[in-house]
């Protein structure tokens, strides 16, 4: 077996109005830079891309929303992007008070977030949940209330590639993303902004500090429009969180060569109704916090849950997939021993529900087993996580407090084991102090 673990944690930086991860050069310390995966968005033969696209023409835009003074873009953007996929068959007015409150997360409001926070927040089915169960603005968050969706898949996209941008906004909704940017309010003015054209662009070198949502493009979109010359012509459309008053009633363009729009891209890819599963087996609340693995594209992980009261069956399993062309091999051992022997070849005889194939997108993923594997109430069981992922030294996203007081992070909930061969194991919490993201999903019998 390898030699300890080789760690790369995530480590992001506050600006003024959202976190986004950055470079750390210390030993053993680096950013997981999922938006750089170079990979395609499939789009179906003999289908192009139009020139120009406005996602307000088709209704598949939210309304738009005003943050007013508080730092809360990130959940502003990743709902009006999720409100927008549902759209225009399913249309929802989703809190962002709920998921800027949520008690996982340590900042106030006024501190901003990032997308790391609304990915845990979604994919651990806090919510989303009703604007109308939770309104903005007024300071608090009830307890107790349930989403009204299940967020099962959301893909990062790849840094820069307006096509794989283009498409997704095309094909499945809007693309939350971000720039920099020095307005913080609609009646603010900026070097960078026109005013006149409701046209943005943003040259430097400054990271982004503001969350949009790109709903559409033009090619065409003349450079002369912008306040500073851009390199040529085409912008994408965006849906900003400062109400009506700004832009063209909340939409403006940014500049194809904006230093940061599109270097970030997230897209709600799959959102399903709340009853899809009746229970999701999890320890990590806080998401995707950082990364680990043996200095290998390839490793192998377990996290072992109690099954709760009532007869069920095992219909899936979720991950994060770290970067592009990630090969994953899940399965799912059951009637765990209370303390399974650091030899675990067993599992490779035990796996049940096996399945297995690649995911082009760095993100998350929610895999059906091959079959359903029942457990009984009480009954411990494992599902296994086998990861390649090309190019990669710590295939594996966890869970872990970093110090720097974003996350309310308990490993304390966690039974998680890795290995580098998948013969011998260790123990996460106890050897490295964190969980692993891995979650698994079940139905009442």
């Amino acid at each position: 077996m390898k030699n300890r673990f080789a760690r790369m944690w995530l480590v992001p930086v506050l600006t003024a109005a959202a976190f986004f991860a950055v470079g750390c050069t210390a030993e053993k310390i680096v950013t997981s830079e999922t938006a750089s995966a170079v990979t395609e968005l499939v789009i179906p033969e003999n289908s192009e891309l139009p020139a120009r696209y406005d996602a307000r023409e088709d209704g598949r835009t939210a309304p738009v929303k005003n943050q007013g003074d508080l730092g809360t873009c990130w959940a502003f953007a990743s709902l009006l992007a999720l409100e927008s996929s549902l759209l225009p068959e399913e249309s929802y007015d989703f809190s962002e008070d709920h998921m800027s409150h949520d008690p996982n997360f340590l900042l106030d409001q006024k501190s901003g977030g990032d997308y790391i926070m609304s990915m845990a927040y979604l994919l651990s089915w806090r919510g989303p949940v009703l604007e109308e169960e939770d309104p903005y603005g007024d300071g608090i968050s009830p307890e107790g209330l349930t989403a009204a969706k299940h967020v099962q898949e959301i893909r990062i996209l790849p840094a820069y590639d307006r096509e794989a941008v283009k498409a997704a906004v095309y094909r499945t909704g809007g693309v939350q993303s971000a720039l920099y940017t020095t307005l913080q309010r609609q009646e603010q003015d900026s070097r960078y902004y026109n005013d006149k054209t409701g046209a943005y662009y943003y040259s430097g070198t400054l990271p982004p500090n503001h969350d949009v949502v790109i709903v559409g493009w033009n090619d065409d979109y003349p450079a002369e429009n912008f306040s500073e010359l851009p390199p040529d012509n085409g912008a994408f459309l965006c849906e900003n969180s400062w109400g009506t008053g700004f832009g063209e009633a909340g939409f403006f363009y940014v500049s194809y060569y904006d230093t940061n729009l599109c270097n970030t891209n997230l897209l709600y890819s799959d959102v399903e109704p709340a009853d899809n599963y009746d229970r999701i087996y999890q320890t990590d609340l806080c998401g995707w916090l950082g990364q680990i693995g043996y200095g290998d594209e390839n490793v192998w992980g377990a996290n072992v849950y109690t099954a709760s009261a009532g007869m069920q069956q095992i219909c899936a399993a979720g991950f994060y997939a770290v970067d592009a062309d990630t090969e994953y091999e899940i399965g799912i051992v059951t009637d765990v021993p209370d303390q399974p022997a650091a030899d675990w070849r067993h599992l490779k005889q035990k796996k049940l529900g096996t399945v297995s194939g690649t995911v082009p997108y760095a993100g998350y993923y929610t895999i059906p087993l091959a079959e359903p594997v029942k457990v009984k109430p009480g009954e411990r069981f494992a599902v296994t996580l086998k990861l390649h992922t090309p190019g990669a030294v710590h295939p594996m996203a966890i869970e872990y407090d970093s110090g720097d007081g974003r996350c309310l992070v308990d490993i304390t909930d966690g039974e998680g084991y890795l290995s580098a061969d998948g013969d011998v194991w260790e123990r996460v919490e106890t050897e490295q102090e964190c969980n692993l993201c891995l979650k698994a999903y079940t139905v009442m019998q």
